[in-house]
């Protein structure tokens, strides 16, 4: 049952029953006092009364009539509150009647009450003598008002108690309620993030605790949302970027197969027409067929930058060293009045296919930007391993690419070839960024190694 309960109905229940316990010991000390207080009090009106009739009965043998006067006296002493006196005889026998017990319709204690606070009542026998006649005064306690005041003390007592444990119980659950009525919006905002409405926020309220949790879950929340942002701008990017590198690839074959392939059909078709003479020229022929081998060369070419662009050839088969130096030395060929620099760090060792991968497409598009659009006479490409790990413990490789180049405009956006080179390293747990100077340009990543 406790395990079924919430966390207010827990507290609620607490306060209740520190509450009942508390009005519990109250009552039960009460009760407790009750049992010594009538005693004493039986005790202080048996004293009195054995005084009072010790100093009467001393001068009871010079009255007129001692008889009546002993009677007399027994009936004065009887209408006392707590006491009551009988006069007997020698032989015990009552020679006065007792007072009657107080009427049974009369509101009193309850018996078991009674009973637990005064179990025997208290009867003390007083000897007298008249004129060497022997008799006794007998004393009995009568503490039904003691007992019956402490009775209606103690419901008095409950009553009260039971009011005010009653009104502090309500005044407690509204403030409990208060305090934690944060939690039900913060079940619902937690409800709503996890079917993905991460505009979903909860008013901070409560107690100051409760009022962090929640400006810590409208935090994550606001984290989450840009998160789901971020990972569907990367989507579109990507889907983007695919299309930007199809409608390059579809342009370089436009712009480059296509002229090679028609000058190439209408040398065959020359060729052919030479063929059907019934002369052929020598030098038309060696002509057409030179010009032939040059644009099949040119297209070979073509188809090697193409294919570097889609999968770096010999990759896997001979290291990253070898592919970098194999790119470096086509971008020599194809701009020989650009000086490249590539420094390879022994230290780096293996890092991995990916790793190699990662690292190859930065340079690769470092150098493109730099062919492309710096205007630099100068490049140089460092590869080395770094002291700081990555996010899950893993090496990192700083690769940087530097040019003498003219550099970015201010406010200038990145490409689609570094943006999606971001993200990419980003995903791997790396770091790329681009600084633009007055000296050129510089590319750096951090990229995370298998090692």
């Amino acid at each position: 049952m406790w395990q079924n309960l919430s966390l207010r109905g827990r507290i609620n229940l607490l306060l209740a029953l520190l509450l009942a316990l508390g009005l519990a010991v109250n009552i039960g000390r009460q009760v407790a006092e009750a049992g010594p207080r009538v005693q004493a009090e039986d005790q202080s009106v048996i004293r009195l009364a054995r005084e009072f009739i010790g100093m009467i009965v001393a001068d009871l043998n010079e009255a007129p009539d001692p008889d009546t006067r002993l009677n007399q006296i027994a009936r004065d002493l009887s209408r006392l509150r707590h006491v009551s006196i009988a006069l007997r005889d020698a032989g015990g026998n009552p020679l006065t009647q007792p007072r009657a017990d107080a009427d049974d319709d009369t509101r009193g204690p309850p018996a078991w009450f009674v009973g637990l606070v005064h179990p025997e009542q208290t009867a003390v026998s007083v000897p007298v003598s008249i004129h060497g006649k022997p008799g006794s005064l007998l004393i009995i306690s009568h503490p039904d008002d003691e007992i019956a005041e402490i009775w209606d003390a103690i419901v008095t007592q409950l009553e009260v108690g039971s009011a005010i444990a009653l009104a502090l119980f309500l005044v407690m659950m509204n403030v409990v309620g208060r305090a934690l009525a944060p939690l039900q919006s913060l079940a619902d905002v937690m409800a709503e993030l996890e079917d993905g409405r991460y505009q979903a926020r909860v008013t901070p309220g409560g107690a100051p605790e409760l009022a962090a949790i929640c400006t810590k879950l409208n935090h994550l929340a606001a984290t989450l949302s840009e998160a789901v942002e971020d990972k569907r701008r990367l989507a579109e990017r990507a889907v983007s970027l695919q299309d930007v590198e199809r409608k390059e690839i579809a342009r370089e074959l436009h712009d480059e197969f296509g002229p090679y392939l028609f000058s190439l059909r209408a040398h065959a078709s020359a060729l052919a027409k030479q063929a059907d003479g019934r002369a052929p020229s020598a030098e038309a022929v060696r002509k057409h067929g030179s010009a032939m081998m040059e644009q099949i060369n040119a297209l070979q070419q073509f188809n090697r930058r193409v294919l570097e662009r889609l999968r770096p050839v010999g990759l896997a088969e001979l290291g990253l060293r070898q592919a970098l130096e194999s790119l470096s030395r086509l971008w020599r060929e194809s701009h020989p009045d650009v000086a490249i620099e590539t420094v390879i760090s022994p230290a780096l060792g293996v890092t991995g296919e990916t790793a190699d991968l990662t690292i190859y497409r930065i340079v690769q598009e470092a150098l493109t930007n730099v062919f492309r659009h710096a205007g630099a006479t100068s490049v140089n490409v460092l590869i080395e391993p770094v002291e700081q790990a990555a996010a899950d413990g893993r090496g990192c490789a700083r690769v940087r690419v530097s040019d003498n180049g003219r550099g970015m405009e201010p406010g200038h956006k990145l490409g689609f070839g570094l943006v999606g080179m971001r993200e990419r390293i980003l995903a791997l747990g790396g770091t790329l960024n681009v600084v633009s100077g007055e000296g050129g340009l510089t590319v750096e990543a951090l990229v995370p190694t298998a090692a």
